[in-house]
């Protein structure tokens, strides 16, 4: 029974395949192509994951409209990734990473039932559903801790962003200025709130408008905190003097126990993670302290 499992496992795999991907990733194997040679190996192994995954998986869930049965949630993973990933990330790419996800899931199948079968143990194939569920659904999980967590980030760093601006434009720098210079010294490429402060500078220093500049700005870093900040600017960057620096001075003392609130948010969710080590080395030592005693007693 289980080796029937999973001979129908790996039949569906290969007819997903197909003859013609069967015969490019064998042609790959074999290092007939020059192209493989040229490239390296790293190549070799993203087209082999691109035939063997996630393209025959893309196609059988396109052919059997899989994608428009789920297009509510694979449209909210879709905003999600567009929030990490950037506004050129398309609706395609976002399918092509379910069909991965869902390829991943079903060769954890395939293996699972291998081993089921060889060690004719049931159990192995009901775990292996369950790894395969828990493979195929953990990219949009996975999505929403990441979206979470950069606008942790940004909630974090815009106070002291703000407060940075504020001072010099109270000492007498222009706005587009003061925004330049609040980059320095700033790991731009990696903090989610500098990366596209960088590019709303880079659209201002270029020629665009301030309001185009700032609500592309608001619609890349997709924070109603940034939001707030970024109405505050067009709203008082005309006036310039006292008004502007209050305002900022206001949004800045607001934002400030903002900050304070997420960061003691991720100091319980980090006492909150120690439980589960501390518990285990608890077990531990239970069973080190009660082993001797169980044994003298037997």
């Amino acid at each position: 029974m289980l080796i029937a499992v999973t001979l129908l496992f790996i039949i569906v795999w290969g007819a997903l395949i197909g003859a013609r991907g069967l015969q490019q990733a064998l042609k790959l194997l074999l290092g007939t192509r020059s192209r493989n040679q040229k490239q390296g190996g790293r190549w070799a192994s993203d087209a082999l994951r691109e035939l063997l995954l996630i393209k025959p998986f893309a196609e059988a869930l396109d052919k059997y409209r899989l994608y428009d049965r789920l297009q509510l949630h694979i449209g909210s993973y879709h905003t999600k990734l567009t929030v990490l990933k950037g506004n050129g990330w398309s609706f395609d790419q976002t399918k092509l990473a379910v069909a991965e996800a869902a390829a991943y899931g079903y060769a954890a199948m395939i293996l699972c039932s291998v081993l089921a079968a060889a060690a004719d143990e049931p159990l192995l194939l009901a775990m292996g559903f369950v790894v395969a569920m828990v493979l195929a659904l953990r990219p949009f999980l996975e999505a929403n801790r990441q979206v979470e967590r950069r606008k942790q980030d940004i909630l974090l760093e815009l106070p002291e962003a703000i407060s940075k601006l504020l001072l010099l434009v109270s000492a007498g720098e222009t706005t587009l200025q003061a925004m330049a210079r609040c980059l320095e010294g700033k790991d731009a490429d990696r903090h989610p709130l500098y990366k596209e402060w960088r590019t709303a500078v880079r659209s201002l220093e270029t020629g665009d408008s301030f309001s185009t500049a700032l609500e592309r700005f608001n619609r890349s870093c997709a924070v109603q905190e940034v939001s707030i900040f970024t109405t505050v600017l067009l709203l008082n960057y005309r006036r310039g003097g006292e008004h502007f620096t209050l305002a900022l001075r206001e949004l800045s003392y607001t934002l400030w126990e903002k900050r304070k609130a997420v960061a003691r948010s991720r100091g319980e969710e980090a006492s909150s993670k120690l439980v589960f080590p501390l518990v285990g080395i608890l077990l531990a030592l239970m069973v080190l302290v009660a082993a001797p005693a169980v044994l003298l007693m037997s």
